[in-house]
C-alpha cells in the first residue's frame, strides 16, 4: 500500500495542543509545505509572536526566535538584516499584529523589508480569554464586548491585507482562508507565493489567513468553520491585494 498523505518535513512528529477545530494546525502545515517545496528548512528563521502564535517553535523543525508580544517584524528585521542569507517568517496573531503590534508591522512593511509574515485572523484574543481584538466583527460578543462591538465607540474591524497593501515597500499582500477544500488549495499558493518573494529577494511579503476559534466563538467547530464563510469572507474578502512582480 502506498502512503500518499506524509507529514511535511518541516513540521516536528508531535501531537497538535490545539483546540478541536482551531485552524492553526491548516495554517501551520501550508507554511510546513512551502517550506519543503523551496527546500529552505536549514535556512529558515521562524520569528514567533505572542498568543497561540507563540507555540510555533514546538511544531516547526527550523530556528525560531521569541519575540516580545507585537514586535515580531522588528525582531524579524534584526535577524534578516544580519543573515540575510536566511528565510525569515514571523507567525501573528490578529491581537498581536493588529493591536500592539500595528506600529511594528506597518513600519517594517512600509520600509520594504525582505521578509514575509504569516497572519492568522480569527477576530479574537485566542490564548487570553477571547477579548475583543481590532478584527472582531461589528456585533460579535466578546469576553470585553459582552453586547457585541460596537462601532460607534469601539470603531470598524480592520482589514490589514488592504491596508498594508497601499504601502509602496510591500511586494506582496493576500487574504486567504482555510475553511473549505477549494479555500485550502487557493492558500497553499498563496503562501508558496509569500515565500518565493523572499526566496527571490522582491522584498516583503503579507499573508492573511482567516481562521476559526470555536472555544472563544462559544461555538462547535463545525459552526465555527461556517461563520468564516457566512460572516468573515464577506467583510474580510479573499483576494490578492497587492502583487508587484506578478508572480
Amino acid at each position: 500500500m502506498n502512503q500518499v498523505f506524509t507529514r511535511p518535513e518541516s513540521l516536528k512528529d508531535v501531537q497538535t495542543h490545539f483546540c478541536p477545530g482551531c485552524h492553526h494546525g491548516s495554517v501551520h502545515r501550508l507554511v510546513a509545505e512551502a517550506m519543503d517545496e523551496f527546500d529552505i528548512r536549514n535556512k529558515t528563521i521562524g520569528v514567533a509572536s505572542v498568543g497561540c502564535s507563540v507555540f510555533l517553535y514546538g511544531y516547526f523543525d527550523v530556528d525560531v526566535i521569541e519575540a516580545p508580544h507585537g514586535r515580531a517584524p522588528a525582531v524579524a528585521t534584526g535577524a534578516k538584516r544580519a543573515r540575510n542569507d536566511r528565510i525569515v517568517f514571523t507567525y501573528q496573531g490578529d491581537g498581536d499584529l493588529a493591536a500592539i503590534g500595528t506600529s511594528e508591522i506597518i513600519h517594517a512593511a512600509n520600509r520594504g523589508e525582505d521578509i514575509t509574515v504569516i497572519f492568522v485572523n480569527n477576530t479574537t484574543y485566542g490564548m487570553t480569554g477571547g477579548q475583543m481584538a481590532p478584527t472582531t466583527m461589528v456585533g460579535q460578543k466578546t469576553s470585553t464586548s459582552p453586547y457585541g462591538r460596537n462601532q460607534a465607540k469601539d470603531g470598524y474591524p480592520i482589514r490589514m491585507a488592504e491596508l498594508l497593501a497601499q504601502l509602496e515597500g510591500v511586494a506582496f499582500s493576500a487574504r486567504v482562508a482555510v475553511n473549505s477544500p477549494k479555500n485550502v488549495m487557493q492558500a497553499k499558493k498563496m503562501i508558496k507565493t509569500a515565500f518565493r518573494y523572499q526566496v527571490e529577494g522582491r522584498g516583503f511579503s503579507f499573508i492573511e489567513a482567516l481562521a476559526a476559534c470555536p472555544t472563544n466563538w462559544g461555538m462547535n467547530p463545525l459552526a465555527a468553520n461556517e461563520r468564516i464563510g457566512s460572516e468573515m469572507i464577506p467583510y474580510f474578502p479573499l483576494g490578492v491585494y497587492r502583487n508587484t512582480a506578478n508572480l
